[in-house]
């Protein structure tokens, strides 16, 4: 839960330097490009250095392939939709995610749905809709399903992912973003952004701390998913908005109202009772080991 929490905050950071990025003049398709390529590059480093394998369990091929194409369509979709509603609108849809997890949890594993477990799920996305506070209005049918496609996306990749526990997280990382490499570069040079990497010493800053945001809470969250079950993790990533909100009033001096102030309360409460279920619900389970 730890390592979600703290991915939950890197991806939230992310968000908010990639907007001072932008602001700049540097291409969000081609940071997302350049920062897979990076990942590529530090994770084969690190499996060198490490003396790690890049081998995949057998039995795993077949959810670690969904796992990178879920993984490419969530980036690919939820970028995608901000071109036809605004960004709070399709933040609000994108982090219905939690909901379709839970919802579905007792198909893929097989987990009671409890009213307590609901009741979370609830006031975690009543917390979320107070942060992001979207004003609903002349939305185009293109936005809102490209957004409810990011989160149907999500919600497999952390299906697919918790399913993922005998391949290292070094190889994981490292097959997952070969599949979303292509994907994004196709993506950018479709939309004629392909630019070449001295674009990025624009903002260098910026640019920096958005690609390091994303590798650290890349790596943290396969950590966390190897580790939690998927609808623990989705509550927990409700966080994220919550993040983006607070650091874009501190770094970027956007301002928060009371109502979304009383929400991050909400998203906060929903967390910490979604801890202590899932330590009763644990209590006296088996150790696991996990690779790493």
């Amino acid at each position: 839960m730890l390592f979600a929490l703290g991915s939950a905050t890197f991806y939230g950071l992310n968000i908010v330097y990639a907007r001072m990025a932008s602001f700049a003049g540097a291409s969000g398709s081609a940071i997302v490009v350049y920062r897979v390529f990076l990942m590529l590059l530090l994770v084969g480093i690190a499996a060198v250095v490490l003396r790690r394998s890049l081998a995949t369990a057998r039995e795993e091929r077949g959810t670690l392939a969904l796992l990178g194409v879920s993984t490419a369509l969530v980036g690919v979709c939820y970028l995608s939709s901000v071109a036809y509603i605004p960004v709070t609108v399709a933040a609000v849809v994108f982090y219905t995610f939690p909901i379709f997890i839970v919802l579905a949890s007792p198909f893929v594993e097989g987990t009671k749905l409890t009213p307590a477990l609901l009741a979370v799920v609830a006031v975690a996305t009543i917390g979320v809709v107070m942060v992001v506070g979207p004003a609903f209005g002349d939305l185009d049918w293109r936005g809102l399903a490209l957004a409810f496609a990011a989160s149907l996306a999500t919600a497999t990749q952390f299906f697919a992912a918790a399913r993922c526990r005998r391949t290292g997280v070094v190889a994981k990382v490292f097959w997952i973003h070969v599949l979303v490499l292509p994907t994004a570069a196709l993506i950018a040079l479709a939309a004629g952004q392909l630019d070449p990497p001295s674009t990025l010493t624009v903002a260098p800053y910026a640019v920096g701390m958005t690609i390091g945001g994303y590798l650290i809470g890349f790596m943290l969250q396969f950590l966390a998913l190897g580790r939690i079950t998927a609808v623990a993790a989705g509550i927990i990533y409700c966080t994220e908005p919550v993040v983006a909100a607070v650091s874009s009033a501190v770094i970027l001096g956007e301002t928060l109202d009371v109502l979304q102030m009383a929400g991050g309360t909400l998203v906060l409460s929903a967390i910490i009772a979604n801890v202590l279920l899932e330590q009763r619900r644990h209590r006296g389970a088996p150790i696991v080991a996990i690779a790493d």
